[in-house]
C-alpha cells in the first residue's frame, strides 16, 4: 500500500487543485499536512515581525476552512510547526510515506524548501498550478518572456490562449493520522480590524475559507458589478469598489482558473464589457509576475533588482515615520494607518504610499516590500516583489520607475477629504 503526503502551501483549497488530485490518484492513502514555518515569528532586518497579526489571522481562517472541508470528505488535516524539511520528513517516517506532493512556488525561499526536502531523502513531486495560464502554453519560452507586460499581454491575446477548466474537488479523501508527539500546531484567533476595513475578514462573508471565497465569487459575478469594475477600481474605501478577490487568491482559497470561469459565466449572462475585460487584464498581470519570477528567480530580491541603478539609499527614521503613518502628508498617512489597522489597502493607495517611500523619502524599496509582506492579508511574494521593483524602476517598468504626486493623487481620489478624515487620527493597531 502506497502512502503519500500532500503538503498544502499557498493552495488552501480542494477545488481546482491539480497537485492534490495527482496525489490522490497516484497513492493508496494520503496524509494531508500544512506547515506553520518558524519564519513567521522571525523579526526582519528592518525591525518588525515577518508576519503581522492580520496576515496570520486570515491565513489561519483559510486553514480552518480547509480542515473542515477535508473532514467532511473523511480525511484529516495536520498542521505542523517548524521547518518544512524537518517536520515533513518526520511525518513521512511516522506513516511510512513514499512521496510528497505539493504545488510549485517560484520564489527563492519556497524553492529552497523543496531542495531541502529532497536533500533529506524525500521524493518530492511539485505541480505548477498558481497561475491562470500554464507556462507550457505560452507563445514564448520562459527564458524568452518579454520584460514588459504589454508585450506579454499582446502575445498571449494574439495566440488566443485560454486556461483549462477548473477541476472539481475530490468527493472522498483518505484518513491517515499522525502518532502523538510530532510538532503539531493549532491555528490562532482572529482579531477584528482596528478600524473600518474594506476587507472585514472577521465577518463570515470575508473569512479566509474556500467556502467564503466561492460564495463571494458567486455573488460578485452574479451581479452587474464586473461591468463597472474599471470605473470603480480606484476607490479607496468599502467592500464594493473592486473584486476583493486578492486575499483569497493569495492564500489559495480560490484559484485564478475558478475566477476566470466565473468571469466568463458573467459575460455570457451580462455581456462582455470594458470592466469585465479589465478583470482579465489584471489576472494576466498576476500571471505575468509569476512567470517573471520563474524567469529571474533570486535576481528579483537583489538591492538593485534587474536594473542598472546603484544600490538604493535608506533613511531609517523616515522609514519609521512612514510605517507609523506620521510622514506629515495627510493622504499618505491615512493609507498607512489603514494598512496597519486592517491588513488591507486599496490598489491605488498601495501605489501612492510605495512611490512616496521610494521617490520622496529616498528609502530602500526592500524595506517597503518587507512591510507589505508583514501587514497585508493578501501578500503574494511574486506580485509584491514585482510591483515594488516596478515602482522603483528596477523591474518590469519601461519608463524606469513611477512617481505618484501625492497632492495630485489626493485631489483626484479624495477630493472631499473623506478618506483623510476617516483615517486622520492615530489608530490603535493589534499586536504584531
Amino acid at each position: 500500500m502506497s502512502i503519500s503526503i500532500y503538503w498544502f502551501r499557498q493552495d488552501l483549497r480542494l477545488t481546482d487543485n491539480p497537485a492534490l488530485r495527482a496525489a490522490c490518484a497516484e497513492s493508496d492513502q494520503v496524509l494531508f499536512v500544512h506547515v506553520r514555518s518558524d519564519a513567521e515569528t522571525q523579526v526582519t532586518s528592518w525591525g518588525f515581525p515577518r508576519w503581522g497579526a492580520h496576515r496570520r489571522g486570515f491565513r489561519d481562517q483559510a486553514v480552518e476552512g480547509l480542515a473542515a472541508a477535508i473532514a467532511r470528505r473523511g480525511g484529516v488535516l495536520h498542521t505542523l510547526a517548524g521547518p518544512a524539511e524537518t517536520v515533513i520528513a518526520d511525518a513521512a517516517r511516522a506513516v511510512g510515506a513514499e512521496r510528497v506532493f505539493c504545488e510549485t512556488i517560484a520564489a527563492p525561499e519556497e524553492v529552497a524548501e523543496i531542495a531541502a526536502l529532497r536533500t533529506a531523502g524525500l521524493d518530492v513531486r511539485t505541480v505548477w498550478q498558481s497561475s491562470l495560464l500554464d507556462p507550457r502554453d505560452l507563445p514564448f519560452a520562459i527564458d524568452a518572456l518579454p520584460e514588459v507586460f504589454t508585450a506579454f499581454r499582446q502575445g498571449v491575446e494574439r495566440a488566443d490562449i485560454l486556461p483549462p477548466a477548473p477541476l472539481a474537488a475530490p468527493e472522498q479523501l483518505s484518513r491517515v493520522t499522525l502518532p502523538p508527539g510530532l510538532r503539531t500546531s493549532s491555528t490562532g484567533g482572529v482579531e477584528a480590524p482596528a478600524g473600518p476595513s474594506s476587507f472585514p475578514f472577521h465577518l463570515p462573508d470575508f473569512a479566509g475559507a474556500e467556502t467564503a471565497a466561492l460564495a463571494h465569487l458567486a455573488r460578485y459575478f452574479g451581479s452587474a458589478a464586473p461591468g463597472s469594475y474599471k470605473a470603480t477600481r480606484n476607490g479607496l474605501t468599502g467592500t464594493a469598489y473592486s473584486t476583493k478577490l486578492s486575499p483569497w487568491l493569495a492564500v489559495g482559497a480560490v484559484s485564478a482558473r475558478t475566477v476566470f470561469e466565473a468571469l466568463k459565466a458573467h459575460e455570457a449572462r451580462w455581456g462582455a464589457s470594458e470592466g469585465s475585460y479589465w478583470i482579465w487584464f489584471e489576472l494576466l498581470w498576476r500571471d505575468y509576475f509569476r512567470f517573471w519570477s520563474l524567469k529571474h528567480g533570486p535576481r528579483l530580491f537583489r538591492a538593485r533588482g534587474l536594473g542598472a541603478l546603484g544600490p538604493p539609499g535608506h533613511d531609517p527614521e523616515a522609514f519609521a515615520r512612514w510605517r507609523a503613518g506620521e510622514t506629515g502628508h495627510a493622504f499618505l498617512d491615512a493609507g498607512l494607518r489603514e494598512l496597519a489597522a486592517t491588513g488591507y489597502l486599496s490598489n491605488r493607495m498601495r501605489q501612492v504610499v510605495a512611490s512616496y517611500l521610494i521617490h520622496d523619502l529616498a528609502c530602500d524599496w526592500r524595506a517597503g516590500a518587507a512591510w507589505f509582506e508583514s501587514r497585508l492579508i493578501d501578500y503574494d511574494v511574486c506580485s509584491n516583489q514585482g510591483n515594488w521593483l516596478y515602482l522603483a524602476g528596477r523591474g518590469a517598468d519601461p519608463r524606469g520607475g513611477r512617481r505618484f504626486n501625492p497632492d495630485k493623487q489626493a485631489a483626484d481620489y479624495d477630493p472631499d477629504g473623506a478618506y483623510r478624515r476617516l483615517w486622520g487620527g492615530p489608530i490603535k493597531t493589534t499586536a504584531p
